[in-house]
């Protein structure tokens, strides 16, 4: 009797971790996404939708300026996306041979203008940061920063780098030039023109000229080494859908 017992519990706990396996939750997919810092939000909200359309997967996003992100990449981070704002560094990864080439293609556009803190007067030009009440600039660090890269080749066309350059204060991404504009920490910052937009914050005095930087093109490509090849793929391909191409377009992105 009591043999038949310890039977009959050893059956039973064996049907319950049988049980147990066969209900428990599948472990998602982790999706690693790195993205320039001016697509934070847009990304976000795209990386919902594609998790909704794709059951038991977890898009997982990096943001952060693109030189840093490169760099990151070439160390060997795990990335399966690389949504770069900047051509330099997609092309440096290209070149060692880090990308899968035939998935790298241009899908945004944007604009470099000029802002300070809402309510503070007008600047009519990138010319008015010369004035004696415009004492900290904000700008992306040209060594990493594409908006830094940017704002510099505006500076150098308009021929104003030397008489600004001791105004200079040098941010870690676009984001941080955006918070310290919001913050009054510098007098005015050069961001992109979607950067403007998600803040209420700020004002947008003035665009760069046309012809003053070369054009901010976004690239975005497939990693040769990430871990969940076609699910990138199929990531990458979703960007350029018109469900995608409408949330871009409502962050003031421009499509390519």
């Amino acid at each position: 009797m009591r043999k038949r017992m310890v039977i009959g519990i050893l059956l039973f706990s064996l049907s319950a971790v049988l049980f147990a396996q066969g209900t428990a939750e599948p472990k998602s997919v982790e999706l690693l996404v790195s993205a320039a810092a001016s697509t934070t939000d847009c990304m976000q909200e795209l990386g919902t939708l594609f998790a909704e359309k794709n059951t038991g997967v977890d898009v997982v996003f990096n943001f952060g300026s693109s030189g840093a992100l490169q760099q990151q990449i070439e160390q060997g981070a795990p990335v399966d996306v690389f949504l770069s704002a900047g051509q330099k560094q997609m092309k440096a990864l290209v070149d060692k041979h880090l990308m899968d080439d035939v998935t790298v293609r241009d899908l945004l556009e944007n604009k470099v203008v000029l802002i300070t803190q809402l309510g503070s007067p007008i600047l009519s030009s990138f010319n008015d940061l010369t004035q004696q009440e415009i004492v900290r600039i904000g700008v992306g660090d040209p060594k990493s920063v594409p908006a830094g890269q940017y704002a510099r080749q505006v500076f150098d066309a308009l021929g104003l780098s030397e008489q600004l350059s001791s105004k200079f204060v040098y941010a870690k991404d676009v984001r941080e030039v955006l918070s310290w504009v919001e913050t009054g920490n510098v007098d005015a910052g050069v961001v992109y023109e979607t950067d403007s937009k998600i803040s209420e914050k700020v004002q947008v005095d003035a665009y760069a000229p046309e012809g003053t930087h070369t054009p901010v093109t976004y690239p975005v490509g497939v990693l040769k080494d990430g871990k969940h090849a076609a699910l990138a793929r199929s990531f990458v391909e979703f960007l350029f859908t018109d469900e995608a191409k409408s949330v871009f377009a409502s962050y003031g992105f421009t499509v390519l």
